[in-house]
């Protein structure tokens, strides 16, 4: 795991920015402290952060070069099947100077060209300077596990693994707020791809090839897409494949010449992990996050795995205290990111780092096989969509009747069921609805509202190829969620300490599969039910059955308590006032709401990290109150 950086001159004549690369490279040490390195031709510079874990020698360090010295690269990752691909070029007559699995794409890259990146199994972001050509090559995972930017200036592109690398290294060229990007931010709690909070700066989005010649946009080519249709067979082979794939999943990210161990929360997904990787090695290091309140914390879920297991576990509790840290999670991530678990995640990761340097994880199941609660609701949608018209009405109003009585919550979505699906989803995952922003912008936000977000959501929607209604949204959370939220958030947590994590529910087959169950498969009365039941004779019931609980601070006590002061003093504050951004008044009665419980407080978290990183990111050399 690394870090890259980048620069490729305007004019193809023009000497590239060597200066902006190093001090691109400089923001980004803790992602790589091992190694640093740089390389200079014509146009192009490249930059290199290393963390070493596969081939530990100098050999390994970049960036790397071919043979002719022609093709440079630098790449932020792992590369699972770099074994089986060095062998196949080796016998092309490739010379490797290493056992690196860096090295592997770059000559990958010689053999195919632009097309490399579909052999690729693993998660990576890549920098490739082709100098017969003149063209950086950037190249992204399938499921956005490893971020890669990129930023237009008046001489160039700079690229870099964090964005906030490319804002502080061009002090000279103070970037542009998107405005757009922000309203997306309000709805999502982070910014989708491919926008960033800046107007020049963009991200590669996942499962894509981009090329850039000097001067020129750049062309960007999806390499990968879920295969479509439902996969035949019955539901024992099904389940006997899946843990088949996930075993060989957990396999392949057991290669290291570092220690390594497992994120464990005690719920399903990482429970299933650590089974797995019992199954492959002696004592496996597992680590835990909870809560002072017993009843905000997995941690008795946890310790009955790690016992069931016999594994050598380590525990941490996050108090409100720590949420001191917000002001540096909002540097790292480089524009506003408001999922409050960055903040356990941050402390699990930095706890794990004291043992380890490749922590296996279980992220994505949710994604894969329909996991949140909200499926519920969304399947609650699809059977209103599949009824007549006159009909749909008459459901509307019984939900709207029966929750008025018994799930209040329940209500609010029962309102939303006229719309489209994309809009009804947004609704249902979103922070501010369009109707509270229309309360709460002021004039600039109001001329930079729009329904983008829906807008994507239904075009992926009607993109997917899934078998299943509730697999499309499956799909959806794949390509915006998982890439913008839990894959982000992950990645920054774990660089900000330099460790690796390391994903099988990510894997190329498992994904793959898992786009092609039929309905049944994947939810029945709750989702999951193919991994419920194909690892009935890896974890005990208590663990496989429990309902999920999310990750997320406490928010609704630590923000009436703990978190009272500071967060009427940052939103509250002239500084805050003087952004013209939003109406004061609605800003107040969302803040005096916390205390009165009528506000979300998710809704008043993603205003306070909003306003931190203009604090943070945009005014650096302001201080005012």
């Amino acid at each position: 795991m690394c870090g890259v950086a980048g620069f490729l001159a305007r004019d193809p004549s023009a000497p590239a920015d060597e200066r902006a690369v190093r001090a691109i490279a400089a923001a980004l040490v803790h992602r790589g402290p091992d190694a640093s390195g740089f390389w200079r031709s014509g146009p192009c510079a490249l930059g290199h952060r290393r963390l070493s874990i596969i081939d530990l020698s100098e050999d390994a360090n970049q960036p790397m070069l071919n043979e002719t010295g022609d093709v440079a690269i630098v790449v932020n990752g792992e590369i699972y099947n770099f074994v089986a691909l060095r062998d196949e070029l080796t016998e092309r007559g490739h010379r490797f100077r290493s056992k690196s699995d860096s090295e592997v794409a770059l000559h990958l890259y010689e053999e195919l060209g632009e097309d490399f990146a579909a052999r690729l199994d693993g998660m990576f972001a890549i920098l490739i300077y082709d100098a017969k050509k003149r063209r950086v090559i950037a190249a992204r995972d399938r499921s956005g596990k490893k971020p890669l930017y990129y930023r237009d200036l008046p001489h160039g592109v700079a690229f870099a693994s964090e964005v906030g690398a490319l804002v502080t290294a061009f002090p000279d060229h103070a970037p542009e707020i998107d405005l757009g990007a922000i309203d997306a931010y309000l709805t999502l709690q982070y910014v989708p791809s491919p926008n960033t909070a800046y107007e020049d700066a963009k991200k590669i989005p996942a499962a894509h090839v981009a090329i850039f010649d000097p001067g020129s946009a750049p062309r960007l080519v999806r390499y990968w897409s879920k295969p479509r249709g439902a996969r035949r067979a019955s539901s024992r082979d099904l389940e006997e494949e899946l843990v088949s794939l996930l075993r060989a999943a957990v396999k392949k990210r057991l290669v290291s010449d570092v220690p390594l161990g497992a994120f464990l929360s005690g719920g399903l997904d990482s429970a299933t992990i650590v089974a797995l990787m019992s199954e492959a090695q002696a004592r496996v290091k597992t680590f835990s996050i909870g809560f002072p309140d017993a009843g905000d914390s997995e941690l008795p879920y946890a310790r009955l795995v790690a016992k069931k297991f016999g594994t050598e576990h380590h525990e941490e509790i996050v108090t409100p205290e720590m949420t001191s840290v917000l002001a540096t999670i909002v540097r790292h991530h480089g524009e506003p990111f408001a999922d409050s678990s960055a903040i356990a995640t941050h402390y699990l990761a930095e706890m794990t780092r004291k043992h380890v340097t490749v922590a296996l994880s279980g992220d994505a199941s949710d994604e894969l096989f329909a996991g949140y609660k909200r499926y519920a609701n969304v399947r609650l949608g699809h059977l209103h969509d599949a009824l007549a018209p006159p009909l749909r009405s008459v459901l509307r109003g019984a939900l709207g009747a029966i929750a008025r009585a018994v799930k209040p919550s329940l209500a609010e979505f029962g309102s939303t069921l006229a719309f489209d699906e994309g809009a009804r989803y947004a609704r249902l995952v979103g922070q501010f609805t369009p109707e509270e922003k229309s309360r709460l912008y002021a004039e600039p936000m109001r001329r930079a509202m729009s329904d983008e977000v829906e807008r994507e959501f239904d075009r992926i929607l009607a993109a997917s190829g899934a078998p299943s209604a509730i697999g499309r949204i499956c799909d959806l959370d794949f390509q915006t969620y998982l890439e913008g939220d839990i894959n982000a958030k992950v990645d920054i947590a774990s660089m900000t300490h330099s460790l690796e994590v390391r994903c099988p529910f990510l894997d190329k087959d498992v994904i793959e599969l898992a786009a092609r169950l039929p309905a049944r498969m994947v939810m029945r009365a709750r989702g999951k039910w193919i991994l419920r039941h194909a690892t009935r004779d890896l974890l005990p019931a208590r663990t496989r059955l429990r309902v999920k609980r999310g990750f997320a601070l406490p928010l609704e006590r630590w923000m009436r308590r703990d978190l009272h002061d500071v967060t009427r003093d940052v939103l509250l504050s002239k500084r805050a006032r003087e952004r013209g951004l939003f109406d004061a008044r609605e800003v107040e009665r969302l803040v005096d709401g916390i205390d009165r419980g009528t506000s979300n407080p998710d809704r008043v978290w993603t205003l306070l990290v909003l306003e931190l990183w203009f604090r943070e990111l945009v005014d650096r050399d302001t201080k005012r109150a």
